[in-house]
């Protein structure tokens, strides 16, 4: 499905409403070029545009079955990008992730996008508005993508680390919770995460230095800002790894202790209880000759005697920290 197909020149967009046969037709002179989006394209649409436009079939292959990983990868004068755009259901706690691949040639950009997330109509209007920034051609493009995605990044990282402070705080509360599941999928979320982000950082690095055949000199200052937003909220997703690791392992220890503490007040009260339990038992057997059966006073006296042992043992525990 072809969202839209534009062509741009002298950092304007020139024709609207093109189509594929007319985009390639008019790509290339005077500097011009081609931005062709598509959304979700079958094999059939996807072909097509790939036929005309020289695409590798390898970097077709991926863009037509998804689900790749962040990467750049060149194939001749071209290249090819593959992004993931983020969005994080706080209710949820979950991380939901799409795909934009782009493919960056002399005279075209034709950008693939799979899933609801990150649409690019805004990317393309910003760079409408920004003759400067358009007249750099196809590579501005790459930039303008890059960049919104790695800003979609920033929210991300600040709900994550407010869920994870949360768990942090409740595993160290005196309430008695097991927030174990919750850390279990709070770290799955970060890690998916990870592996989203740092797939760039090498991409971008790569694009920072002009090791691509599209010279990316004019736009290395812009790149290199892209680069360092997304090093910093990759180092803010590694400490959030390595916090609910510690978190997850506190959370253990601290059940461990709950479990001992536990232990050790079962043990003190079935303590108590088998000093009354010994002496009904002795008491309750039916000999004849008992010391005290006899005497008025006995039954108190046992009691008494149960009671004061049970007190003591209670005192004893209690001062030791069992009870």
């Amino acid at each position: 499905m072809i969202v839209d197909c534009g062509l741009y020149a002298k950092g304007e967009r020139v024709a609207r409403e093109l189509s594929l046969d007319e985009a390639y037709e008019l790509a290339g002179g005077d500097g011009a070029f081609v931005w062709v989006g598509l959304y979700d394209p079958s094999r059939e649409e996807f072909d097509d545009v790939a036929r005309r436009f020289h695409l590798h079939e390898l970097a077709v292959e991926d863009a037509i079955e998804a689900h790749q990983r962040a990467k750049l990868e060149v194939y001749g004068d071209s290249i090819f990008a593959v992004l993931k755009p983020a969005r994080y259901d706080d209710d949820a706690e979950e991380i939901s992730f799409g795909e934009i691949m782009v493919f960056i040639g002399e005279r075209f950009v034709v950008t693939v996008r799979h899933g609801e997330l990150s649409p690019l109509g805004p990317v393309r209007a910003r760079l409408e508005d920004d003759a400067e920034l358009l007249r750099l051609g196809p590579i501005a493009v790459l930039y303008a993508v890059l960049d919104r995605v790695v800003d979609e990044y920033v929210p991300i990282v600040r709900d994550l680390d407010r869920d994870v402070q949360q768990v942090e705080e409740e595993v160290f509360s005196h309430e008695a919770t097991n927030p174990t599941e919750r850390i279990y999928r709070l770290k799955r979320q970060v890690l998916n995460f990870h592996r989203a982000i740092a797939g760039l950082i090498e991409p971008l690095d790569t694009l920072v230095r002009n090791r691509v055949p599209v010279d990316t000199g004019a736009l290395s200052e812009y790149l290199r800002d892209v680069a360092d937003h997304a090093q910093r909220v990759d180092q803010l997703v590694d400490a959030q790894r390595d916090l609910l690791t510690s978190v997850l392992q506190a959370n253990l220890a601290q059940v461990g202790i709950r479990q001992n503490e536990d232990a050790r007040r079962i043990s003190a009260w079935v303590a108590i209880a088998a000093v009354p339990t010994l002496i009904a038992g002795v008491y309750g057997m039916n000999f004849d000759r008992m010391p005290e059966l006899e005497w008025s006073w006995g039954y108190p006296v046992t009691l008494l005697i149960m009671v004061s042992i049970c007190v003591a043992l209670f005192r004893g525990f209690r001062r030791n920290g069992w009870l």
